[in-house]
């Protein structure tokens, strides 16, 4: 009663509540001060990565005004096809390459519109030039050192990864064991069964095709459809040869225009141009086919 009569009951309820209020304020300036914190944290992880995407826009930015530049060299250092002992001598150099762990990229490139990241790292204003050469096999180091690209007669499945040494497997380039080469065209036939480098047995013909002549003779409508015929009778023919191939894989090289016809037969197709005698133009399509193509980038 005494409190109530000075006045101090309404000033103790008074500083209760201003108590309640400076507890309340705290806590809040508290929780401010922990928002605070974590954003400080997060604008400076979002400034850290701002800073690496503006590294690498400017790393590609330089890069692509170096390809602009006048004077870059963006050819081949050397081209070449090789076969036989110098193909030997070629892949044994590289296959002696040695590199610490992660060192030597190696990739099959099977297209050069969508090459992997990792050779386009590995190979920075050289990846053009990879591009040019697909499909073929890639190899560089993290020194910039080596740099070549082969083109592979009997590819592997698409690849790509560092390691300490070339990837290579010798029968992608050079005739081992056992296969069957076949030469496809609209109007000839040859086939080989081969064992390594060597013809173990041969087959073949050539089928005459319609001529078209200048004057007289049939119309263009009727000759055409003739011709489409005849060529469609030695694809079969061709086709029944080589379901009776004596040894496998097969390899079917010729016309690119024909080639596609028999493909569900075969491993790999390739264009050749080997013309003459089936048996000539046989010998002339292996030496074609087990040609590579090396392009120092």
């Amino acid at each position: 009663m005494l409190d109530d009569l000075l006045g101090r009951t309404k000033l103790k309820e008074r500083i209760e509540t201003l108590e309640e209020e400076k507890e309340h304020l705290e806590r809040q300036l508290e929780a401010e001060q922990d928002r605070r914190a974590d954003a400080v944290t997060d604008r400076q992880e979002a400034q850290r990565q701002v800073n690496r995407l503006q590294d690498r826009v400017t790393e590609l930015g330089d890069r692509v005004e170096r390809l602009q530049s006048e004077d870059v060299d963006v050819s081949f250092r050397r081209e070449a096809t090789v076969r036989g002992s110098r193909l030997d001598e070629l892949l044994g150099r590289l296959e002696s390459v040695e590199t610490g762990p992660e060192g030597l990229l190696n990739a099959y490139v099977p297209d050069g519109h969508d090459l992997p990241e990792a050779v386009r790292e590995g190979f920075g204003d050289r990846t053009g030039l990879v591009s040019r050469a697909a499909p073929c096999l890639a190899v560089t180091d993290d020194a910039g050192l080596v740099g070549v690209c082969l083109s592979v007669p009997v590819p592997p499945e698409p690849f790509v990864g560092w390691g300490d040494s070339a990837r290579l497997d010798r029968s992608w380039f050079q005739p081992r064991e056992s296969y069957t080469l076949a030469l496809v065209r609209s109007d000839l036939f040859a086939m080989g069964a081969y064992d390594g480098r060597e013809r173990t047995a041969f087959h073949g013909f050539d089928s005459d095709l319609t001529s078209q002549h200048s004057k007289g003779g049939f119309s263009q409508a009727r000759f055409e459809r003739l011709r489409d015929e005849e060529i469609d009778d030695h694809i079969e023919r061709c086709r029944a040869a080589l379901e009776e191939r004596a040894a496998d894989p097969l390899y079917v090289v010729g016309e690119r225009s024909v080639i596609w016809e028999v493909s569900d037969l075969a491993t790999v197709t390739e264009p050749v141009d080997a013309t003459g005698d089936p048996e000539a133009a046989l010998d002339d399509a292996f030496e074609e086919f087990w040609t590579v193509r090396v392009s120092a980038v």
